[in-house]
């Protein structure tokens, strides 16, 4: 069987070509996989909308309903920064189902990725920084409410703090938030994750290497989670425009290595999300990305799974 990745043509809708988020990196990555030989166009895995019942395990019934009407407040409007549409609405709900097969796929196989996912700066009840429904939140409350997992772990790599995660998952005992990140970036007012691991400005390869061993060698055998959900953000990069973190394309692909050895090799399922990254240069962003897929694919392969 080939590694598991969670795709849908939904995910990069008609956008402006000169906002900041860049909307077209999704299909761009898919396309990059493709023509790096990584997968197939059959082979990806189309999810469903995620139905409103499982969203509303995270948020609020009302913002969902707001959100999907496009009846957003101004206020809520500056926070979220993408203008909206019926196309990112839809989108918007399908990435939140895809990041659900994606913990559904990994459960079952071990290891999943999707090519999207990681809107961890969503509320429970408003949006922020180009994040509507949080996906982590999401899951972690699905599963844990079905009964399908008795603990996640969530270990968000993305430069930027997960200050949604850890205030929807707050009184969440058994979904622990785990945040790496850049200590002077966005959000200007951080939340208290359960284990928040704030990052010197300029940190290169080895040293946020050392802090990934470090962290994962003690939280696993610790809380002993039944999924981990792996935020891969590539705003950590030297490259990215919106992060000030020193990692090259090397130390990207070992940290991604690290997190996914550090949990297969505990037996631990774990799914991946794409997370943030920002460029200009969308087709060097979406090689970026990719990283996270093929690291995958390499460990998938030395694993046996």
């Amino acid at each position: 069987m080939s590694l598991p990745l969670i795709y849908h043509e939904d995910y990069s809708p008609d956008f402006p070509a000169d906002h900041r988020f860049p909307m077209d990196k999704f299909r761009l990555l898919r396309d990059h996989l493709i023509d790096s030989g990584l997968t197939t166009d059959a082979q990806l895995l189309r999810p469903e909308l995620c139905p409103n019942e499982i969203l509303a395990l995270a948020h609020d019934r009302s913002y969902i309903r707001r959100y999907m009407e496009g009846d957003l407040s101004r206020e809520d409007q500056r926070r979220l920064g993408l203008p909206w549409s019926e196309a990112l609405a839809r989108r918007t709900v399908r990435a939140v189902g895809g990041s659900l097969l994606t913990a559904e796929t990994a459960l079952e196989h071990g290891l999943a990725c999707h090519l999207a996912g990681g809107t961890h700066h969503a509320h429970y009840d408003y949006p922020a920084g180009f994040c509507i429904f949080n996906d982590l939140a999401v899951i972690s409350q699905y599963l844990l409410q079905s009964g399908r997992v008795s603990k996640v772990l969530i270990f968000d790599c993305d430069v930027h703090q997960g200050d949604g995660t850890a205030r929807i998952l707050a009184d969440t005992e058994d979904a622990i938030t785990v945040s790496l990140h850049c200590e002077k970036n966005f959000p200007a007012r951080k939340a208290h994750s359960d284990w928040d691991i704030p990052l010197a400005m300029g940190m290169g390869d080895e040293e946020y290497l050392t802090v990934v061993d470090d962290v994962l060698n003690y939280l696993l055998p610790f809380y002993k989670p039944d999924l981990v959900l792996y935020d891969a953000g590539v705003d950590v990069h030297q490259d990215d425009a919106l992060g000030y973190l020193k990692l090259t394309d090397a130390g990207v692909a070992a940290r991604d290595e690290a997190v996914l050895r550090h949990c297969l090799q505990r037996d631990i399922p774990v799914m991946g999300v794409i997370g943030g990254g920002y460029s200009k240069d969308r087709q060097a962003l979406a090689r970026r990305h990719g990283i996270l897929h093929h690291s995958a694919q390499k460990v998938w392969v030395a694993q046996g799974l």
